[in-house]
């Protein structure tokens, strides 16, 4: 049977590893180098540029870990587990 490239996606979003990942990158990107990159005096759209930096990248790891949840959810529906 094939699977559609929606089935992988899902699959692969379940994966443990993925999850490291994001908690990785989620860390490495709020620490010293990706700080310091974005605290500058330039202000886009009137908000200091840390501050976009770190709301955009709030909002965004809110979002993947959504997918993730929605994802694992999803197959343990179709299983018949909650």
């Amino acid at each position: 049977m094939k699977k559609t490239l929606k089935e992988v996606v899902i699959h692969r979003l379940k994966l443990k590893d993925t999850w490291v990942i994001c908690f990785v990158l989620g860390l490495v990107m709020m620490n010293y180098p990706f700080i310091s990159i974005f605290n500058k005096e330039y202000l886009p759209f009137g908000i200091p540029l840390l501050y976009l930096y770190l709301l955009v990248g709030w909002s965004f790891s809110i979002f993947i870990v959504y997918l993730f949840s929605r994802a694992a959810r999803r197959e343990a529906d179709t299983k018949g587990h909650l």
